[in-house]
């Protein structure tokens, strides 16, 4: 680490100012980014990397994506080198292998320059509404990559700082949204510019030196203070097995996920090995964005309240075997990548005889996207909006999990207001509610899920994006599964069909109706407190009937009161039922 002349106050102003650059590139992009999905929903993420390529700063974002911003911004700088690199050139890269997403998800990476060394990286990645892949919004079904749009490898969308308009051109003609992709790219290049302007500043107020020093300090004091967290973990071997819904292609298949989690002296591991070989269907996940769905986990279980860095994550190791669903080999497709929602769940599950104060029962386990595509009966133009859904969280050791909240891959993204989306398409909102006993029970619940119908007034083509339909979110030391994710379906003169992950052809007046998952519960449910249950049918959390015969309370719902005395009665012999 060697000894460096910048002293303790410089470092934490500068590491201060660093996040609070990477902020200000947030509000940019979402200020001035044309599409909702990007404005309202925040699917996009920013980082600031050092001139050795090292995260250094980032601001609060999709979780997912910052981690694989550290994968694709080295391999972007790798394939143009470092020495092809010019003063305002910004690289745009979408294949998926190297960018650690699916095609549409597009990162921007930037070098920057002072007195004509590169100091620091820039990057930015976004959601674009579409580059032409074979069907509009997301795809259910690719079998290659091929299929998943124009791909970019990491080329120079701007050349010392002159935009390629070619190279714009052909992004516009192979998008059925050329407005506002090319008004997203835009703004995306007008982040870059405010975070290269910030870094400048540093530099020229404190030297490049003392700047370079700074960055490093700030690195390794990540390393110590999560060797010091490490210190704290019990050391060990641990597995668990989840699965995934199928591949979108074989669709009576599930599809099994695998991690083994290792804890010594030297950091923490994560083997995927034994999880399934790459799939046919567009549900493989690069290891980019594999690597990052891990660092998830072990950030929450060290440093939860620190903000990120290089330094967090060098005692961390990611192993998955190339040809795995979790490392696929090209041409295999990845555009739909909730495995890797999966994947923080079954890492999480592995850890949980380990950590049982750590880790809470698994949530939803999804995004329970809904999106939908078509043409305004209006104005005749295309139209393209999407709005994800918060799943219950897992109860915790202490608590019971949270309500219809975003699932912790997506952290700090919001779901589409019905306002907005009113406005934007012809869709009308009929309900949204709390999904009533759908928390896994335990001495502390779990979350509930979410129900959002959706009325559409014209022909729509829409997709609902839900891969946790088979499978029970599972809740731990006693407490119960939770109820899982679902999409039904009201068409043709309303007739009822329940389904998962499908596209639709919708008339006006269908509806689809996203109900997401509940989170496990924690502890026997027998052990909860009355109260805690009463207000619960209270404020209908839970039904009459699920506090008598899953909690074993009883309840004058007319009076607001617990039959102290009958619940006592009732939970002894519940208790010898149950354990005999």
């Amino acid at each position: 680490m060697g000894e460096r002349s910048v002293d303790p106050v410089t470092v934490e102003v500068i590491r201060s100012y660093l996040v609070s650059a990477a902020l200000e590139m947030k509000q940019t992009m979402q200020r001035t980014s044309y599409n909702t999905i990007i404005y309202e929903i925040l699917d996009f993420a920013v980082s600031l990397y050092s001139g050795k390529l090292e995260l250094i700063a980032e601001a609060p974002g999709l979780a997912i994506f910052l981690g694989a911003n550290d994968y694709a911004t080295r391999k972007a700088v790798e394939r143009t080198g470092k020495s092809n690199l010019n003063e305002g050139d910004i690289l745009i890269m979408n294949y998926p292998y190297w960018s650690s997403a699916h095609t549409y998800d597009v990162p921007l990476v930037a070098p920057i320059f002072f007195e004509d060394e590169i100091i620091a990286y820039a990057t930015i990645r976004a959601h674009w509404l579409d580059l032409g892949a074979k069907d509009s919004g997301y795809l259910l079904d690719s079998t290659e990559v091929f299929q998943e749009g124009l791909v970019l490898p990491g080329v120079k969308i701007v050349k010392e700082g002159k935009t390629d308009e070619e190279l714009v051109d052909i992004i516009r003609f192979n998008s059925r949204f050329p407005d506002r992709v090319i008004g997203d790219l835009n703004a995306q290049i007008a982040a870059i510019r405010v975070g290269e302007r910030r870094i400048k500043e540093l530099a020229a107020k404190y030297g490049k030196e003392t700047l370079s020093d700074a960055m490093a300090e700030i690195i390794d004091h990540g390393e110590r203070v999560t060797r010091e967290a490490l210190k704290g973990l019990p050391s060990g071997t641990w597995s668990a097995v989840d699965y995934m819904d199928d591949d979108g292609i074989e669709k009576d298949k599930l599809v099994k996920l695998k991690a083994t989690v290792t804890i010594d002296g030297d950091g923490m591991t994560v083997d995927f090995t034994g999880c399934a070989d790459q799939v046919k269907g567009p549900y493989n996940v690069p290891f980019g964005m594999t690597q990052s769905m891990s660092r998830i986990v072990f950030k929450c279980i060290t440093t939860p309240h620190l903000p990120a860095n290089e330094g967090n994550f060098r005692l961390m190791k990611v192993i998955a075997p190339e040809g795995s669903i979790f490392n696929p080999i090209p041409p295999a497709p990845t555009f739909t990548l909730w495995t890797a929602i999966l994947g923080i769940e079954v890492v999480t599950k592995a850890l949980a005889p380990a950590l049982p104060r750590k880790i809470p029962a698994c949530s939803g386990g999804d995004l329970c996207d809904i999106m939908m595509v078509g043409k305004d009966p209006k104005t005749g133009e295309l139209w393209l909006e999407a709005a994800n859904e918060g799943v219950g969280w897992g109860a915790f050791y202490c608590s019971d999990g949270p309500n219809a909240t975003m699932h912790i891959a997506e952290t700090q993204t919001r779901n589409l207001p019905v306002e907005v989306l009113e406005t934007k398409a012809p869709v009308m909102i009929d309900r949204v509610e709390l999904i009533q006993d759908s928390g896994g029970a335990g001495e502390f619940r779990g979350g509930l899920g979410m129900r959002r119908d959706y009325r559409f007034l014209a022909e729509t083509d829409a997709l609902s994006i839900v891969k946790k339909t088979k499978t029970n979110p599972w809740g731990l030391e006693g407490g119960q599964d939770a109820a899982p994710n679902h999409v039904v379906a009201y068409l043709n003169s309303h007739k009822e069909r329940r389904t998962g992950a499908e596209r639709f052809k919708l008339e006006p007046t269908d509806i689809i109706s996203n109900r997401s998952g509940g989170g496990g519960g924690y502890g026997d449910p027998l052990k909860r407190n009355p109260d805690r249950v009463l207000m619960d049918v209270v404020n209908e959390y839970i039904s009459l009937e699920s506090a008598k015969n899953v909690y074993g309370v009883v309840i004058d719902l007319a009076e607001k009161k617990v039959d102290y005395e009958a619940t006592e009665q009732l939970r002894q012999k519940v208790r010898k039922v149950r354990h005999g």
